[in-house]
């Protein structure tokens, strides 16, 4: 059953995937693919950069009251990003450089863009 406050919730982190969608396409990075779901995870957005396969995990935060946006990707979820970045690439059938972002969007919008966020060894 689905609650009010996750339907606000939902709402919110699409907001903040469409505005980290604009920014980034600002940057001259093209959108791929949204919200690529498997068994391993789910990838907010894949973009492409010159040669660069581009994993981008966006993040929002009201407040850094519980830590930062950058903060709350932990070791397992960065696994899980990886896994289903894999997946993602195997089911393509591409052998691609890959770099993993984050865009950090704060309460008042303020955009934070962090190119290799972390690393992978894919």
């Amino acid at each position: 059953m689905t609650t009010k406050r996750q339907t606000q919730q939902q709402k919110t982190g699409a907001d903040a995937e469409q505005k980290a969608l604009e920014f980034l396409s600002k940057q001259k990075l093209k959108l791929l693919t949204r919200n690529y779901r498997c068994r391993s995870g789910e990838l907010d957005l894949i973009m492409q950069h010159n040669d660069t396969l581009v994993v981008v995990e966006v993040r929002y935060r009201h407040s850094d009251r519980f830590g930062s946006a950058l903060e709350s990707i932990t070791p397992h979820k960065q696994s899980r990003i990886i896994a289903a970045t894999q997946h993602y690439v195997l089911q393509h059938n591409i052998n691609p450089i890959i770099r993993f972002d984050v865009i950090a969007i704060s309460g008042d919008s303020h955009i934070d863009w962090i190119q290799n966020a972390f690393q992978s060894r894919l």
